[in-house]
């Protein structure tokens, strides 16, 4: 093609009359244009090839993107309805195939009105609508399947969007609801044993106080039973010389002799002296009944009962019993009034100060002259007791774990971890107060336990 260019030119040329040189320049800028035309073409063919290059590239990774998306699809737990603006069925998933028993065919193309029941129907026409106005539906309905029969479900409808965010058509999803249900019945019965567990967790330390407290009960209860032992062995001497008397004084003796009895057996002196020892026995046995009755409070699980008290004899008891059980001697600082009626619940408060004081007690073990002190501070709303002691403190990283579940820095076996954190929901929850811990700046730790004044029972 090139020569045949050539000779055409010539020709021309000749005919024309233009000059060798001429001829010659022309016939180079012929064959430049030649020469720029396929290389061109060259430039063009690389771009095409590039361009399939990328399309390929492209298609390959169109065609991944939908694999992935249709694994996600039919891996779904939840249904899946895709529809146009209009709710015609476009696309759903396996999950709903495998509820309503239809298959992805007999459904593309459909209103959306073909799944559910009758009575839904009216709610389900009003879907459209609502996505146009950008609401979205949440509601319980019934899918029917191809029994015929009604399948309960919760379900949630979104606007769907096209590439230049344009409303586009809606997206169903939604759950069966008997699993719903199961996992609420279930949730609820791991409810239900997380509060056992917890009222057994109580109950198992405030049994573990309990028996920390023996010896100090025991010192509760060893002083009025005595005093009542005393006074019965006295009335049951002065019983048998009444006994004494009255058959003599029956038994036909002479005014004499009975009057004789009467100063030998001390008759007078024991009448004046029944009155006291009825009285100190009366006394002993409701002592002794106080005790029992506190530790009923203390050791028996039972529903909040918030009333009147007094919280100084709480804490006075408090103290009594544990600082009896213990097994060294301390030094005692008792700030409190005489008496503060607060509205509360006894035994709450009481378990709750049994741990603290067993608390500052076990942390002043290595100390050489342990100091106890107990400081009750009021304000217009809350009642503050400080329990404050000169052990070892507690370490600044310790602080802020102190009221955590089976945390302790005892030696294993010497505590269970559970004390503080029970006293702290306690205090919290049931007493609707506050509990927290701080070091002292001249050693040792203090305990500041807050109480309302008056709280509804």
């Amino acid at each position: 093609m090139n020569e045949q260019s050539h000779l055409s030119s010539s020709r021309l040329t000749e005919q024309v009359g233009f000059s060798t040189e001429l001829q010659q320049q022309l016939r180079l800028n012929d064959d430049q244009v030649w020469i720029e035309v396929i290389q061109r073409m060259d430039s063009i063919y690389a771009d095409l090839v590039h361009y399939q290059v990328e399309l390929e590239e492209k298609n390959t990774a169109l065609e991944d993107a939908q694999s992935f998306i249709q694994s996600v699809i039919t891996s779904m737990s939840e249904i899946l309805i895709v529809c146009d603006i209009n709710g015609h069925i476009q696309q759903v998933n396996q999950a709903l195939i495998e509820s309503i028993g239809k298959t992805a065919e007999q459904l593309k193309g459909k209103d959306l009105s073909v799944l559910f029941c009758d009575r839904y129907l009216p709610q389900i026409a009003e879907f459209p609508e609502h996505i146009r106005s950008g609401t979205l539906i949440d509601c319980e309905v019934e899918l029917i399947n191809d029994q015929q029969q009604p399948v309960p479900m919760a379900i949630n409808c979104s606007a769907r969007l096209d590439h230049d965010y344009r409303l586009s058509g809606l997206v169903i999803t939604g759950r069966p609801l008997g699993e719903l249900r199961k996992a609420y019945a279930e949730l609820q019965r791991t409810h239900e044993e997380l509060k056992t567990a917890q009222l057994q967790l109580i109950q198992s330390e405030k049994m573990a106080s309990l028996g920390r407290l023996v010896a100090g009960v025991a010192h509760e209860l060893n002083n009025p039973i005595s005093f009542l032992y005393a006074n019965m062995h006295a009335l049951r001497g002065y019983q048998q010389k009444f006994k004494l008397y009255m058959d003599a004084l029956h038994g036909g003796s002479s005014a004499a002799e009975c009057k004789k009895l009467r100063e030998q057996l001390r008759i007078d002196a024991m009448m004046d002296d029944i009155e006291p020892l009825v009285e100190g026995s009366m006394e002993g046995a409701e002592r002794v009944s106080e005790i029992v009755k506190n530790l009923r409070k203390f050791s028996t699980p039972q529903q909040s009962e918030k009333q009147p008290m007094d919280l100084i004899a709480v804490i006075n008891r408090a103290s009594s019993w544990i600082l009896k059980s213990a097994s060294a001697r301390l030094e005692v600082i008792n700030d409190c009034p005489a008496q503060l009626i607060i509205i509360n619940n006894e035994g709450h408060v009481h378990q709750i100060l049994i741990n603290l004081l067993q608390n500052a007690i076990d942390a002043m073990q290595q100390t050489e002259h342990p100091r106890l002190q107990i400081r009750v501070e009021q304000d217009n709303t809350f009642a503050h007791i400080h329990i404050r002691d000169n052990g070892h403190g507690i370490k600044t990283q310790d602080l802020v774990k102190l009221f955590d579940p089976f945390f302790t820095t005892k030696p294993v076996g010497s505590g269970t971890g559970l004390g503080l954190y029970i006293s702290f929901g306690l205090a919290t929850e049931q007493c609707h107060g506050n509990l927290r811990a701080q070091n002292n700046s001249d050693g040792g730790s203090e305990f500041i336990f807050s109480l309302p004044l008056e709280l509804k029972p």
